[in-house]
């Protein structure tokens, strides 16, 4: 017995409309074409689906059977396809997202916010685990965006600009660079300097000041918070170095002080990586337009 999707969408229409007339009508076909198919479907399972001569049309015993296989499958065939639909007209998808800065679960968070409120049928998940192997995941298509201030020439990837931010030096109000204008690689020698729990070659400090000048600080000691890192800097337990505008963001006191990384300063930027075939995607477009209206406060505040 070969069974098709039309076959159960036939039982179905006929049963609720109680009529062969109606349901021609409710499925877009004739009659006469609807009494073949019926025919067709009856010798196949060698049972009389409907009871004849009944008025409004009844099915039998055997058609009360199929009925509730159709009342299964078909609402589950009838999903997947509005999802397809959603998939093609950009509606619906998969929005995992990888995070090599640290620092931007503070500016992320508000962007995804505004995201959902919009795009609701989209999957959207954070994958900090994979940061550190965030772009091979993002070619093997493990996840769909990944936020990274270290642009890489790779095939099939774009690097879309976010915003530029200045690492700046953190330090208590007492501490004795605090009196300094700027601060110089040779400052951190004999300084605890605190830094998020990431790969030193993630970290702006090291690859961009620290590490070609041969300098190594006396400690460093890694902590998962921001609000945590200024607590301990403000204590002078401490310095660190964090982008401009999570200091102006999260605002914890002021009892610390911020200098610019040598005399003419030190600027990033940070990009959002995708698979260049998904920009054409209109929730990825609308994530990195929301994105950059974010950075755009960021740099105002």
């Amino acid at each position: 017995m070969h069974i098709e999707f039309r076959h159960l969408r036939t039982i179905r229409a006929i049963h609720q409309a109680g009529g062969l007339a109606r349901a021609a009508d409710q499925l877009h076909i004739t009659q006469s074409a609807l009494s073949h198919q019926i025919k067709g479907l009856e010798d196949q399972a060698g049972v009389e689906l409907f009871v004849r001569r009944s008025k409004p049309l009844k099915l039998s015993a055997a058609g009360m059977r199929l009925l509730r296989l159709a009342e299964k499958i078909l609402p589950e065939i009838e999903a997947l396809e509005g999802e397809f639909s959603g998939l093609r007209d950009g509606s619906v998808g998969r929005l995992h997202i990888a995070i090599e800065c640290h620092a931007c679960f503070e500016w992320l968070f508000p962007v995804l916010e505004k995201f959902r409120k919009t795009w609701g049928d989209v999957d959207v998940d954070i994958r900090p685990g994979l940061a550190f192997d965030a772009l091979p995941a993002l070619m093997k298509e493990e996840v769909d965006v990944v936020v990274s201030s270290d642009p890489e020439d790779l095939p099939g990837v774009t690097f879309s600009p976010l915003f530029d931010y200045a690492p700046v030096f953190v330090a208590s109000a007492h501490h004795p660079l605090a009196q300094k204008k700027y601060i110089d690689a040779e400052d951190f020698r004999g300084e605890t300097l605190i830094t998020y729990p990431v790969d030193r070659a993630r970290l702006d400090i090291f690859s961009e000041l620290l590490t070609p000048a041969k300098v190594e600080p006396a400690a460093v000691r890694q902590v998962e918070l921001t609000a945590v890192i200024l607590l301990l800097v403000a204590s002078n337990r401490g310095v660190s170095v964090l982008p401009d505008w999570v200091v102006r963001e999260v605002k914890y006191s002021s009892d610390y002080i911020t200098r610019p990384l040598t005399e003419t300063g030190v600027t990033k930027r940070l990009y959002a990586a995708t698979r260049t075939d998904d920009l054409n995607k209109p929730f990825m477009a609308d994530l990195i337009r929301l994105a950059g209206i974010e950075a755009k406060k960021l740099q105002m505040a």
